[in-house]
């Protein structure tokens, strides 16, 4: 039986129209390699860090806003999207087979933000801290409310919460599955902001990864700031028009 870790945040889809586009940006801005499997009877874009296999990328109409999607780790499926959908969530995708990696289903939470869910047939990747350049290491739900979001994750993904003060930024939630932490939740301070999960990349150095980010066409909308106690971050929306945060851990382990 696979060793799952419910809760985690294990995939990330870049959704784009022009996902050849988007493998290049993010081969040249993380060093990652793209490279085709079989999916079925469809080739998947894969994305690796290195050797393992960390995303991937899917073609999306034009006139639909990209973004990344992120998955998260369930024990059960089935169980896991029926809940999610009287919980007040609007199913994208049932429960559907992709071949011999597993299973997975999409839903709109009741707030606007799309998320996946995934039952994979192998293990769920390892925790490791501090993740390497990169990889994964947050994931981040901006919403105007915080409230709704946080009973429906409580409720349909067990997750627990610990609210932090942020001071003037208010309250960031950390959503914990088994006692770890694997994402957070944090009201938008703007309204025109969109309900997303942002995902997080590892990178060695904020300030150098944001400006190559520049240079390759992306817009950095949060420049390089200071997390005390945490590292060093900042945020970008791809030349395809994604979010995505990268940041770089500055604490001594």
């Amino acid at each position: 039986m696979a060793h799952r870790l419910p809760g985690k945040f294990v995939w990330f889809e870049h959704l784009s129209a022009d996902p050849a586009n988007a493998q290049r940006f993010y081969d040249a801005l993380f060093g990652w390699r793209s490279a085709e499997v079989a999916m079925g009877d469809a080739a998947y874009p894969m994305i690796h860090a290195g050797e393992q296999g960390i995303g991937g990328y899917r073609q999306i109409e034009p006139d639909v806003p990209s973004l990344w999607m992120g998955y998260i780790s369930v024990a059960d499926l089935d169980a896991t999207h029926a809940a999610a959908v009287a919980a007040g969530a609007r199913s994208l995708l049932p429960p559907t087979e992709f071949g011999p990696a597993g299973r997975g289903a999409a839903v709109t939470d009741p707030t606007g933000a799309v998320v996946s869910m995934w039952q994979g047939h192998d293990d769920d990747p390892a925790d490791v801290d501090p993740p390497p350049a990169g990889h994964w290491c947050w994931a981040e739900l901006w919403t105007l409310d915080e409230g709704a979001a946080l009973a429906f994750y409580e409720q349909v993904f067990g997750y627990t919460r610990e609210a932090m003060n942020m001071g003037e930024q208010g309250t960031y939630y950390l959503l914990k599955a088994g006692g770890v932490s694997r994402a957070g939740v944090f009201r938008a301070t703007d309204p025109a902001m969109p309900t997303m999960w942002l995902p997080y990349v590892a990178v060695d150095d904020c300030d150098a990864s944001a400006e190559k980010a520049r240079s390759l066409g992306a817009t950095v909308t949060m420049p390089p700031t200071d997390i005390p106690n945490v590292g060093r971050f900042a945020v970008l929306i791809d030349p395809l028009g994604a979010t995505v945060a990268m940041l770089q851990d500055t604490m001594q382990r």
